[in-house]
């Protein structure tokens, strides 16, 4: 096929380079498509993008069927895994009121869901307490756990919280009951009073279970209910009684690792790998509930649980009833499911609408941003569980870390933050300093997202603060800033063939990039808006293949205006993700557009 020159520049300005390094972009010689023949090498293309994700050539086969066999770790190698496996195992032989305190997002609902349905099937019905977002704030609370205490439970499991609550967990530790911390966001050097603190991002812990600091925190709640049933089973308490099908709450897992971005490599690839199997067979009468209400006709991929069901799940959470999620993921009750299902679907309908409020006032706010390293915006009244949202948007269209703050309207007028980095931008060690320096009352979180509390006025500060310190690893991140890419097809080659060929190295997610492929030369035949502000191409090439692509959420971009008004008759290559489109009678094959470059 023709070759795209070494002095190519995209429309947005962007080098266009082979992931891994192994092929010569700008010389053409790297593997072209041109009858789209996918499957006579499809075990080769599936090699290649799996090298060029880090797998060594030795280690392809575990890679390419994923299994839990092949990734699962010991879990004794966490510590305090084994206190924690004991201490809940005790609690379950003696029939002791366990609570489980889950975070109101989708990784607290399927982390406390889990630990439900374990503790369920070994007969225990544990309650669950999730705090209201708006009442109450993020994590467990001293009132939260006294009162739980006092109310009968002898051991609370918080789920995706807790690894920095320390006086709340001070006050749990006085009144006499026992904690169990489940968590994975980012922990001071000090830790909190627990009876078992289980992180894979502890200051502490080992080198080889700080290999596993990119787990959600369901994926550790998994771990943990693999050490609980390993003791249960040591002490003979399973003896002559059927076993929990711990592989039957990988769909729960798979859930809750999409929804909160974590790095789908390694063992997060081969949990979230089953868990959507797990996931099609419908077991979980909640999650097919859920499916229903999504208008999935199909068994759901990944790119399903991040922008279909899980933001159903978080829509209670951020502006409906927290605990709804956790109530449905763990009901028995089919009509029940349906019902909160649908209650799910409804509230995320008016999430999108509080959702568009706040971003157009937060993005009248960012030409004052247009020298800062990290973009601080705060608003009087916004609603508190958009702003994780709003702040990832932003972060996307501006390219960099990102804070939304909502100003509180009462006297106090405290400021409850999300933020969302880019890749090579830890935010949330970056928030844990500005605490420990005196900018915020409270903030915590991982190197992608953060959350935080400051006091009135504090923001600006902070936004002060966060520029200076993050000015260089953003400089760098920037700096590094390329189009990696797959593989080049011609039109015709971009087909579903190709497509499930490479389906092949999945399941994608972040840390594990989907394919991206380039297609050309190509003629616009068309150029048109769909919806608010996604631009739609109908081209075509020489060789007479022709196919849709669109870019998303890009109308106002310098890629969408070039689109629709500067091509002229000229030729393109266009880089994006390939997708199939199953709208029609039969299958076809589709661009996710994300860049492009004039062929001539």
């Amino acid at each position: 096929m023709p070759a795209i020159s070494a002095d190519t520049r995209s429309i947005l300005g962007q080098q266009w380079r082979w992931r891994g390094g192994n092929m010569d972009l700008a010389s053409g010689t790297g593997d072209a498509i041109g009858d789209g023949n996918a499957a006579a090498f499809g075990t080769d293309l599936v090699d290649q993008m799996l090298m060029a994700r880090g797998v060594a050539r030795d280690d392809l086969p575990r890679h390419r069927k994923p299994t839990l066999r092949e990734f699962l770790p010991d879990p004794s190698i966490f510590r305090d895994m084994d206190a924690a496996a004991e201490r809940l195992a005790q609690a379950v032989l003696a029939g002791e009121r366990i609570t489980i305190y889950g975070d109101y997002d989708v990784d607290g609902a399927t982390s406390a869901a889990l630990l439900i349905l374990l503790l369920r099937s070994l007969g225990v019905e544990a309650a669950h307490y999730i705090p209201d977002r708006l009442l109450e704030g993020y994590g467990p609370s001293r009132e939260a756990l006294v009162k739980l205490a006092q109310t009968g439970s002898s051991l609370i499991v918080t789920v995706d919280c807790g690894a920095m609550a320390h006086e709340a967990l001070a006050a749990a530790h006085d009144v006499g009951v026992d904690v169990i911390v489940v968590d994975h966001h980012k922990c001071a050097s000090v830790l909190p009073v627990t009876a078992a603190l289980v992180n894979p991002n502890r200051l502490d812990e080992s080198d080889e279970a700080a290999a596993y600091g990119h787990l959600a925190a369901v994926g550790m709640a998994f771990l943990l209910a693999v050490a609980t049933v390993r003791s249960l089973r040591a002490s003979g308490a399973l003896k002559g009684r059927q076993e929990p099908d711990l592989m039957a709450l990988l769909d729960l897992v798979a859930l809750g690792t999409v929804a909160d971005v974590a790095q789908l490599r390694g063992l997060n690839r081969a949990m979230v790998a089953q868990g959507l199997k797990v996931m099609a067979r419908r077991d979980n009468i909640g999650m097919a509930a859920l499916i229903d209400t999504s208008r999935l006709s199909r068994a759901p991929t990944c790119s399903d649980l991040g922008f279909a069901l899980g933001p159903r799940i978080n829509a209670g959470g951020r502006v409906g009833e927290a605990d709804l999620g956790v109530r449905l993921l763990t009901t028995r009750d089919p009509d029940e499911a349906r019902e909160i299902a649908a209650r799910l679907s409804d509230l995320n309908e008016q999430r999108r609408s509080i959702e568009k409020l706040v971003q157009e006032e937060a993005e009248a706010q960012l030409p004052a941003q247009h020298n800062r390293s990290v973009v601080v915006v705060a608003g009087l009244g916004w609603h508190p569980g958009v702003i994780g949202i709003v702040a990832g948007r932003i972060k996307e269209k501006t390219g960099k870390p990102t804070v939304v703050i909502a100003l509180e309207t009462d006297e106090a007028g405290h400021g409850k933050g999300s933020g969302r980095s880019v890749s090579g931008v830890d935010l949330g060690a970056a928030i844990i300093a500005a605490k420990d320096a005196g900018l915020l009352n409270a903030g915590g979180g991982h190197a992608m997202a953060a959350g935080l509390t400051v006091a009135r006025g504090g923001h600006l500060a902070l936004g002060e603060w966060l520029d200076e310190r993050l000015a260089r690893d953003v400089a760098a991140a920037q700096g590094n800033h390329a189009l990696p890419v797959d593989l080049s097809v011609t039109p015709r080659g971009l087909n579903p063939e190709l497509i499930e060929a490479l389906e092949q190295a999945g399941p994608f997610g972040m840390g594990w990039p989907g394919p991206r492929v380039v297609v050309g030369p190509v003629r616009l035949l068309k150029a048109d808006l769909v919806g608010t502000d996604h631009v739609r191409l109908i081209v075509s090439g020489d060789d007479g293949g022709r196919f849709k692509a669109i870019a998303f959420r890009a109308a106002e971009t310098l890629l969408g205006q070039t689109l629709l008004h500067g091509i002229s008759g000229r030729k393109l290559w266009l880089a994006g993700r390939p997708k199939i489109d199953d709208w029609g009678t039969r299958p076809a094959a589709e661009l996710h557009l994300e860049d492009a470059a004039f062929a001539d």
